[in-house]
């Protein structure tokens, strides 16, 4: 386990970070951990969390926040590493062994590093301080005042260490290096006046005295421009010695120390080792040490072992998990290791890069076949691979069997008593591999492939380990290797970026170095630019004969037509995810057959199921599809669109039964072969919520290409997510349906986007605008000949009326709602229109009237229906017993509809339902619930 702050803040245990939620959940973890093993008050995490005045409800929002916190805490078996989150009275303390912080491992490396006697152990611990950092401190957590400082005081040791590390570098005489740190770092702190002065130096000690005096003029001019303050000393200091020409500061190393000499490196240190002066009798540098064992060598009279393997692979980095894994799959009998993944991610490198750094497991050789499974070129027969193989054990020509079987037969009988490693290289089937197996138990086999051969999986017991894209670190370490550290250090932002948009694909990443390698001018940054234009980022990752757009090529042309045109399809979808159902309507099938060309993609690895029934594309995938079939883009759109509406409509109506539908379908609608069903009301949410990101993306895509009439029916068929979410940032997707429906100049859409967004606008606080638009909604509504429309319009604008103090007039258009809907005879919204009057008749202190007007309303619907309403309603009729001094039976009912609000997962009603309970009775029992209720509140963000 390990916490983390120089960074996101974050847990990370074995099977990976822990889901935290929330930024104020990661805020008060932060604060916990800059404390660690010490008290901090509520009163400290109050600040943490709320930047002005925190609400009522902190001490609970807080309180479910730690209990959340510990049930993950308890989930990873913290209490194994000495963890422990505690209460002490109104304080909390988190205990954990320090090694576990990676703040507390930074200031102890800092402080190894301080008591180096040489610059080189100086530099190495230094450097693995720094890799400690993975952004800026505190990332991923709502920062209040106390967390602010916090962050900027790490952050002020981080620069400090850059600092120190570039003069341990310069001690080394590596002025160069230092400049390329410091570079990056002015870049992102041009005011800090102490790395001005120190880039300065590095500069000029590299021989570069005209861009150093450059630096402190700009450094100047920025002070005077922006703080209308002159340099300091450590700037002017370092002017005054650029100007002098300081001995032993031009461009060469100044002489070394004892401490820094080649005899006082440790042994297998990293850097080149430098001897100042270099005369005769200088001392000379050890040889590097070889970086894996290398293999015994063979007795007297034996020839050596057999060796097939192409070179080790160039500017590898990362993979560790992958290797050992590898390690571990190899170690059983006769094992057979199956290396699977997406074209360009890197299997290659992989398996030889594990051949080349174990030669001591395989005395008697390492052979190699490339079997072309996915080549232009074509396979091989196996014939000949069996033929280069026998030859290469010492066969004679004239004794290689001319069949296939009987040439596997004799590598068999040759490989029984050997220990061998056979690497078979980008193999199409398992059938091909099967005829490959040598047949001795110490030897052992690894296999790349593209599709995940099941067959060898249950025929061979071949063990697979699966490769994914590269992380971003590794990404930009790929480039450094390629391009050199310098190139890479000066503009790390823009390194970072290149490796997110190359989609951590090695191959990407490979292409992307050598076009800069070859165009030393260009800026990393430049390329970024270039390559952010998805319409022509695949043409960019293409270089010679390589690319990834070849190497996709040469998959698809594998695969059978139903798969190529479910992929082509695919492409054009806006979103991320996919499930058989948007497949089919992507591709005008069904989902059955969507299903399973989805499987056979996946197969070969050309898209990721994410979970049961969910797949997503690679970026560069997806742009590859998208290229395919470039004509069918609309039609594709189309159908999708109108698959997310079908799904939708199906979505609200078993979330919401009895509701009335919010408009009719598009003229030129065309459902899809089939609509998911949904088992019940949960299961309906939970696809809203799933879907919801994907929903957004899919509007965007019909507004932009002119599909309004599809656009706001999609964002507005969410509505029973809004109503169960309602302070969920809903507002900027309505505005976008606003602006469809203004578009289609459709008054109907019009008004009922407005009725929904002004509510939204309501409960988020924001009464004034939400005023300015629900004014317009019933005007709307009328026009458009929609008097249920009208009514709820009404409601909602009544609601901000009665915050506005405007209560006679909210009354009154609560009361023209309840009219319009009996008229129209529609049980749904009556009751929603008389649950609101009730509300308002409360709020005017006439609890008999309120009390009718709910008990009305819930007669309406049956009491399987209307969850959230009937949770009201009920909590409005115990606020009005409670107000007729019928205490006893106010208190009933406001339990019963805490209840209800409980079971149906309706966590905002149970608040309300128990705040107004707290408020007659001070039974412990409601005031856990209540906290409960708080706390669940707090993990939906």
């Amino acid at each position: 386990m390990e916490f983390r702050l120089l960074g996101t803040v974050s847990v990370e245990t074995l099977t990976g970070p822990l889901p935290l939620g929330p930024a104020k959940r990661r805020s008060l973890l932060a604060a916990l951990l800059l404390s660690a093993n010490t008290p901090v008050s509520l009163g400290r995490l109050t600040e943490c969390l709320w930047d002005d005045e925190p609400p009522s409800q902190a001490r609970g929002v807080i309180q479910g926040h730690v209990s959340r916190l510990r049930a993950l805490l308890a989930g990873a078996d913290a209490e194994a590493y000495g963890v422990e989150l505690a209460t002490l009275g109104d304080a909390y303390v988190l205990r954990a062994p320090e090694t576990l912080l990676d703040s507390q491992r930074f200031e102890e490396l800092l402080m190894l590093a301080r008591e180096q006697r040489g610059p080189m152990d100086a530099v190495l611990m230094f450097k693995e301080a720094l890799s400690l950092w993975q952004g800026p401190a505190l990332s991923g957590a709502f920062a209040g005042p106390p967390l602010r400082v916090a962050a900027h005081s790490l952050e002020e040791s981080r620069l400090a260490t850059v600092e120190e590390l570039s003069r341990a570098y310069g001690a080394l005489g590596e002025h160069h290096r230092a400049a390329a740190l410091l570079t990056a770092e002015t870049a992102a702190h041009p005011l800090r006046e102490s790395l001005a002065a120190e880039l300065m130096l590095a500069l000029f000690r590299a021989g570069r005295q005209s861009e150093a005096l450059d630096r402190f003029h700009r450094t100047r001019r920025l002070l005077a421009d922006e703080l209308g303050i002159d340099p300091g000393h450590d700037l002017a200091d370092a002017y005054a010695l650029i100007l002098r020409g300081a001995p032993g500061t031009t461009g060469a190393a100044p002489p070394k120390s004892a401490e820094s000499s080649p005899a006082a490196v440790p042994p297998g240190a990293e850097g080149p080792s430098r001897v100042a002066g270099g005369g005769p009798d200088a001392a000379a540098p050890a040889p590097p040490r070889p970086p894996f064992p290398a293999a015994p060598p063979s007795p007297a009279g034996e020839p050596p072992p057999v060796d097939l393997l192409p070179r080790a692979p160039r500017g590898f980095h990362g993979r560790a998990a992958e290797l050992a894994a590898l390690s571990r799959s190899a170690a059983g009998e006769a094992p057979v290791c199956l290396v699977t993944g997406p074209a360009g991610v890197g299997k290659t490198a992989l398996a030889l890069q594990w051949a080349h750094r174990n030669p001591a497991l395989f005395p008697d050789g390492r052979l190699f076949a490339d079997l072309r499974g996915f080549s232009a070129a074509g396979e091989p027969s196996l014939i000949d691979v069996l033929r280069e193989f026998l030859l290469t054990l010492g066969v004679s020509p004239r004794r290689v069997p001319e069949s296939v079987p009987a040439a596997a037969a004799l590598f068999r009988s040759l490989t029984a008593r050997r220990r061998l490693l056979v690497v078979l290289d980008n193999a199409r089937d398992s059938a091909t591999v099967r005829t490959l197996l040598p047949g001795g138990a110490d030897c052992v086999t690894l296999v790349t492939s593209r599709h995940r051969l099941e067959g060898l999986i249950a025929s061979d017991a071949a063990r697979p380990v699966p490769l994914d894209t590269l992380e971003t670190d590794d990404g930009t370490a790929l480039l450094a290797g390629v391009l050199g550290e310098e190139r890479v250090l000066a503009e790390p932002v823009a390194a970072r970026r290149l490796s997110e948009l190359c989609g951590g694909l090695p191959l990407a990443l490979r292409v992307t170095a050598a076009r800069l390698a070859g165009r030393p001018r260009w800026t990393l940054a430049a390329l970024a630019g270039e390559l952010a234009d998805e319409r022509g980022r695949l043409a960019y990752l293409d270089v010679d004969d390589t690319g990834v757009a070849a190497a996709l090529r040469l998959t698809v042309q594998h695969l059978p037509p139903g798969a190529v045109h479910q992929l082509a399809r695919l492409g054009h979808h806006p979103g991320g995810h996919y499930d058989p159902y948007a497949a089919a309507a992507l591709a005008g099938t069904d989902p059955v057959t969507a299903r399973a060309a989805l499987e056979q993609l996946a197969a070969a690895h050309l898209v990721t199921e994410t979970a049961p029934g969910r797949w997503v594309l690679h970026d560069l995938v997806r742009l590859y599809a998208r290229s395919l079939d470039p004509a069918s883009a609309r039609e594709a759109l189309i159908g999708v669109l109108d698959h997310c509406i079908a799904t939708a409509l199906a979505a609200a109506d078993t979330a919401e039964p009895g509701g009335e539908p919010c408009f009719v379908l598009p003229e030129d609608f065309r459902r899809p072969s089939a609509v998911q069903d949904f088992a019940d009301r949960a299961e309906a949410m939970r696809w809203l919520a799933t879907e919801r990101e994907d929903l957004a993306l899919t509007a965007l895509a019909a507004r932009e290409a002119g599909l309004d009439d599809r656009a706001w029916r999609i964002i507005l068929l969410q509505w029973p997510q809004m109503v169960w979410r309602v302070r969920d940032s809903w507002s900027p997707l309505l505005e976008l349906a606003l602006e469809a429906a203004r578009a289609e100049k459709d008054a109907y859409a019009e008004s009922r986007v407005l009725t929904l967004l002004g509510w939204v606008l309501t409960e988020e606080g924001r009464t004034a605008e939400a005023a300015a638009l629900l004014e317009r909604s019933p005007v709307l509504a009328r026009e458009a000949g929609d008097p249920l429309g009208e009514a709820t319009a009404l409601v909602n604008l009544a609601v901000v009326q009665a915050e506005l103090g405007e209560l006679p007039t909210a009354l009154e258009n609560c009361a023209r709602a309840v009219e319009l809907t009996r008229g129209e005879d529609d049980r749904h919204t009556e009751m929603l229109t008389l649950q609101h009057l009730a509300r308002m008749h409360l709020t005017a202190h006439r609890p008999q009237e309120a009390l009718d007007c709910a008990r009305t309303a819930l007669d309406l619907g049956p009491e399987h229906e209307e969850a959230a309403r009937r949770s009201l309603l009920l909590a409005v009729c115990g606020e009005a017993q409670l107000a007729l001094g019928n205490e006893e039976e106010g208190v009933r009912l406001l339990d019963r509809a805490a209840q209800e609000a409980e079971r149906d997962g309706y966590d905002e009603g149970a608040v309300r339902a128990l705040e107004a309970l707290l408020r007659v009775s001070g039974r412990p029992e409601f005031r856990r619930r209540h906290d409960e209720a708080l706390r669940r509140l707090a993990e939906e963000g």
